[in-house]
């Protein structure tokens, strides 16, 4: 069964943190969405549900936004949907959608 998704998803290659109460986690981030992201396995597993900060660093700049994950998968990483995301990181987000989706449509059109 094909997945329905709200937005797109575009490849996005950034180091990130997942904070959790006291615990910061290193991770990279592999794509990202208007809505949310998939963030490689961290050390600690984070339950369904998890509320958490995201921190995403890429292109020279900066992302932060309260995040809830939706899912996680062992070894390989976790999905998360933002809920709380800043008008200030949300115009840092549209820039970084906006390339990823240039990139995307010169490709396809290669």
């Amino acid at each position: 069964m094909e997945e329905k998704r709200r937005a797109p998803r575009f490849p996005l290659s950034g180091s990130a943190e997942i904070i959790s109460g006291d615990l910061v986690q290193p991770t990279m981030v592999t794509e990202l969405s208007l809505y949310g992201c998939y963030l490689l396995a961290t050390p600690t597993a984070l339950a369904r549900g998890t509320r958490v900060t995201i921190k995403i660093f890429a292109d020279g700049e900066f992302f932060e936004a309260v995040a809830t994950v939706l899912y996680s998968r062992p070894d390989l990483g976790i999905g998360v949907c933002f809920r709380e995301v800043k008008p200030a990181f949300l115009s840092v987000m549209q820039k970084w959608l906006g390339k990823a989706s240039e990139r995307s449509n010169t490709r396809s059109h290669d």
